[in-house]
């Protein structure tokens, strides 16, 4: 009962001075976990409170036969450290409860090596560094075959990671109040209700300096030089290291990092090699030169873009625009598009087969949700009894099926409202590039013409290219404000649902935090590439937004620049700021950490007082890391169409942010809690989805963005007889084919000039006086039949090239598959030997004993 268990207290221990010890005082119990407290014995109210809660968990603990060592801090003398130890007896009943896979023979199997293998074996630490793993046929433990297992010691047996997880397994169902029927348990409510200010494993060592323990093996200093220092950039990470010391889930977290940074080498290549082509042939390009021609773009007086404030121009005016654009858009644009289709499958499809390798070589392979244990939050709210479907026994849920009905609608009805928000954010965005493209056609071009500084800047600084620039970076700062919103309510809505086990709310928190930031990031860049400039009527009838507003136009050439310029900064932006926040926070934080706990330099700090000091790195910090590769891997896809140096911004972003991760999980976190993950879980199937949904989106921009398409039509079919005079396909004239004419007498009350005359505006529609005038013309209707057969072609050819690649590439390889059945094969041999083995012996004495009667 209660009284029973808060009269158990764990003892008192002085610090033996050894800065290095992983140990209790005695040096033979490792420490597994830390707990960390504030002492309020002073305080009555507390006493009663938090300190009547503590000692109830401590006492549960140890009735549970976990070992406990409390020791004053160093630094604070109002701190207390709790060390926890398990028993050899206590980690083997957990490890059968968390059915923990443990060697049981050595592998007597040919490794496989493949040529990427022999090829980045150059690139990896040495082996007198790192020493390579043993390979072992492993089995799920159970206590009662432990002569099965490899056991050589039985203070090594145990991992000191997997000591760590199934401490915390413990920690997490502990009760510490009793209320009646209701038991309340788990460390997460203490933390969260200040009863405990902190629990963590240990580092083994400094990052910097190696341990004197003799037995330890410096694990924690081998990953800062071997893998987080600036020094090994080139070098290809021990992910063997990484797995061992923080786990499966953070090593599968940094293998997918470092696959996805190996692919977008490729990417990068050959994106950069279609900017040199674009920048290299910028000049030639007919379009650049009749825009820039004095005798043809000079001669062209263009239509105003907005009413009343906006001047007549000539199209000679855009003529470094119009340069700009034809490095992007181009034929090489095409061709890198319909390749990024292709790297995009290749990419997952061989993600998959080195992924099922992974799991092979990290004893992942079985690793089933049934496994998976329930999450406390969950348990603790189960009042209501059902049958199970599956076994047809009663079990407890925290709900109803009306309830979960309830809960759910709930969810997706925030998560609805919350995205009508980002959308409505977005066309506040809108009304301000409206509002500020009028006030920067009135004011700009007179501004730089009376600044003399700015003076050179006035070919290149356009009304269109101001509002596009300044827009991009409201709502990239838009964007960064309500992402802290949307990660509160995503969150609140997760709790609120309840999910089983800690995969399904990592999942559905998933889908979540990825519909918001997909309409976040991404709504802009959709707004420029298809909306804008598509619906805007001609001089005479433009159409208006809220009736006050007129719609923007693109620039002559179109939008694809604007959408460039929308990439570019928000990818650019979101990445250094990203990568500000996860160097400077966490060293600013422990700095002044330091500075306020400073101590005299005789005192000797012990090693769970120096991991104190280091940053938590939190119950999502993975999930965020994700969560930004993810939205990269989008602007990557997506629109690299309109942009082929995405994949080489990403490339060194990525180099960064491997270095970056490492040197904040080894130098400036606390060690996380080491987790089993077969996969990079809910993420994949987003993959996909972004990867199936970058095919239409590249091929939209190509096809309606882009100004590929009318060029095509008028070099196949306008230059031509009987179109024209010529008899040989070519470009020259293709300026006067995309503009259409207006007469300056139509224009409506709001901006009707006292002249007569004609001018040009960018559509394919009649002239005036024409039977149906400024109506579209046949050119509009065959340039629109030829832009949606261009995308149901290359949408067709790309996605049947990407399910035969699928098909071809199997998602695991068949050398390894019968690898793994020969490694299931012996591992039941060896354990039903094992079996009838132990029967025989103890049958023995009864086989004697009736031999003798």
């Amino acid at each position: 009962d209660s009284l029973s268990v808060t009269s158990v207290c764990c003892s008192q221990a002085e610090f033996n001075g050894n800065p290095d010890s992983l140990f209790f005082n005695d040096g033979k119990r490792r420490i597994d976990f830390v707990l960390v407290y504030e002492d309020e014995s002073k305080n009555a109210s507390e006493k009663k409170g938090s300190q009547r809660r503590r000692e109830f968990f401590e006492g549960s603990l140890m009735n549970l036969g976990v070992e406990l060592e409390a020791t004053q801090s160093v630094m604070d003398e109002k701190l207390v450290y709790v060390k926890v130890h398990m028993p050899f007896e206590v980690l083997c009943t957990y490890a059968e409860v968390l059915h923990i896979k443990l060697p049981i023979q050595p592998n007597d199997l040919a490794q496989q090596s493949s040529a990427y293998n022999c090829f980045t074996r150059h690139f990896y630490p040495s082996e007198d560094v790192i020493a390579k793993e043993p390979d072992f046929f492993t089995a799920p433990f159970r206590k009662d075959q432990l002569k099965c297992f490899c056991v050589k010691d039985r203070e090594q047996f145990f991992t000191p990671a997997v000591r760590s997880r199934m401490a915390y397994y413990i920690l997490s169902r502990a009760p510490y109040d009793i209320k009646g029927s209701v038991k309340k348990f788990g460390i997460s409510k203490l933390l969260d209700g200040g009863v405990y200010k902190a629990a963590y494993p240990l580092h083994d060592s400094r990052f910097n300096v190696k341990s004197k323990e003799p037995d330890c093996p410096n694990e924690r200093f081998l990953l800062y030089n071997e893998w987080a220092h600036p020094k090994s950039f080139y070098k290809m990470q021990p992910l063997d290291l990484i797995r061992k010391y923080f786990g499966e889930k953070i090593g599968i977290y940094f293998a997918w990092l470092g696959f996805y940074t190996v692919m977008l080498t490729l990417a990068a290549a050959v994106g950069l090699g279609c900017f040199i082509y674009g920048y290299t042939t910028r000049e030639s390009s007919t379009w650049s030169k009749e825009v820039c021609d004095p005798q043809i773009g000079g001669e062209i007086i263009m239509c105003p873009q907005c009413d009343q404030i906006c001047p007549y121009w000539r199209l000679n005016t855009t003529c470094e625009s119009s340069k700009r654009l034809c490095i992007f858009d181009n034929y090489g644009t095409l061709v890198f598009a319909i390749f990024m289709s292709v790297w995009v499958t290749l990419f997952l499809e061989f993600w998959k087969r080195y992924q099922a390798e992974l799991e092979h070589d990290w004893d992942t392979v079985e690793f089933l949700q049934q496994e998976e244990q329930l999450r406390p939050e969950y348990e603790a709210k189960c009042v209501y009894e059902r049958v199970n479907p599956v076994t047809q026994e009663k079990e407890n849920v925290p709900h109803t099926a009306c309830g979960k009905c309830m809960r759910v609608s709930c969810g997706i009805s925030t998560v609805l409202f919350w995205v009508l928000l980002i959308i409505a954010s977005v066309v506040g965005v809108i009304v301000y590039r409206l509002a500020m493209f009028i006030n920067f056609s009135a004011k700009l071009r007179t501004d730089l013409k009376y600044t003399k500084e700015l003076e050179p800047f006035k070919e290149y600084v356009t009304p269109q290219m101001a509002t596009s620039i300044t827009a991009s970076i409201i709502s990239l700062i838009i964007i960064m404000i309500l992402n802290n919103f949307y990660e509160k309510v995503a969150i609140w809505i997760t709790d609120f649902e309840l999910p089983r086990t800690k995969t399904e709310y990592e999942n559905s928190l998933t889908l979540k935090m990825f519909l918001f930031q997909f309409v976040n990031y991404y709504s802009s860049c959709f707004y420029i590439a298809f909306f804008k400039g598509k619906v805007v009527g001609y001089p005479g009838q433009p159409v208006y937004w809220f009736g006050a507003f007129r719609n923007e136009e693109c620039d002559p050439g179109g939008c694809l620049t604007e959408l460039t310029t929308q990439l570019s900064i928000i990818m650019t932006g979101k990445a250094v700021w990203n990568n500000i926040q996860e160097v400077l926070l966490p060293w600013v934080k422990n700095l002044i950490f330091r500075h306020c706990t400073q101590v005299g330099s005789e005192k000797v700090i012990p090693r769970w007082e120096q991991d104190y000091q280091l940053q938590p790195i939190g119950k999502l910090g993975l999930f965020y890391e994700y969560l930004e590769m993810v939205i990269q891997f989008g602007f990557v896809t997506l629109f690299v169409a309109s942009f082929p140096l995405a994949p080489l911004l990403a490339l060194f972003n990525n180099l960064c942010e491997i270095r970056v991760d490492a040197w904040k999980f080894t130098t400036q976190s606390r060690r996380v809690v080491p987790e089993k993950a077969q996969d990079i879980g809910a993420w994949q199937p987003i993959l996909q989805g972004v990867a199936i949904l970058a095919v239409a989106t590249n091929a939209a921009i190509i096809a309606f963005t882009s100004d590929m398409i009318p060029r095509l039509v008028y070099y196949w079919a306008i230059s031509v007889s009987p179109h024209s005079d010529g008899s040989n396909h070519t470009m020259t004239g293709f300026i006067n084919s995309s503009l259409s004419v207006f007469n300056i007498t139509d224009f409506n009350g709001n901006s009707n000039p006292n002249v007569d005359t004609l001018f040009w505006y960018r559509d394919f529609r009649n002239p005036p006086n024409h039977p149906n005038q400024y109506e579209y013309s046949i050119h509009y209707w065959h340039v629109i039949a030829a832009k949606l057969a261009f995308m149901i072609v290359v949408e067709h050819i790309v996605y049947f090239t990407k399910f035969m690649l699928s098909y071809m590439i199997p998602d695991v390889p068949e050398a390894l598959k019968e690898q793994i059945k020969r490694e299931r094969y012996l591992t039941q041999v060896i354990l039903h030997e094992t079996n009838i083995k132990h029967f025989k012996e103890l049958m023995k004495p009864v086989a004697d004993n009736l031999i003798f009667a």
